[in-house]
């Protein structure tokens, strides 16, 4: 497979970079790499994170609606269409979105 990234950005900011590992059915899983600007959604991510542990889906919802409010979008490498509705989960260096 080719080496497929995409840039996670916020605005004109640069979160962190995906690159794709493998797909999973409808979800792709990433390496992720953050950049400087991942401290700001990283606690929204961890809310979500910790919402689904507990099997919270009111608060996973909350979290994932938080998310897409903050603008968060998904440029691929190489140019194309920005990605603006999609799911993502980031954990650690493990990311997997869905779009």
């Amino acid at each position: 497979m080719a080496e497929k990234r995409r840039q996670h950005r916020q605005e004109e900011r640069l979160v962190g970079t995906l690159t794709l590992a493998e797909i999973d059915m409808f979800w792709s899983d990433c390496h992720f790499e953050p950049a400087a600007a991942w401290d700001d959604p990283r606690l929204l991510f961890a809310a979500a994170r910790d919402a689904r542990v507990r099997s919270d889906e009111e608060a996973a919802l909350a979290a994932d609606e938080s998310m897409h409010a903050e603008g968060l979008i998904l440029v691929p490498d190489g140019g194309g269409d920005p990605i603006t509705d999609f799911l993502i989960r980031i954990d650690g260096e493990a990311a997997r979105f869905r779009h």
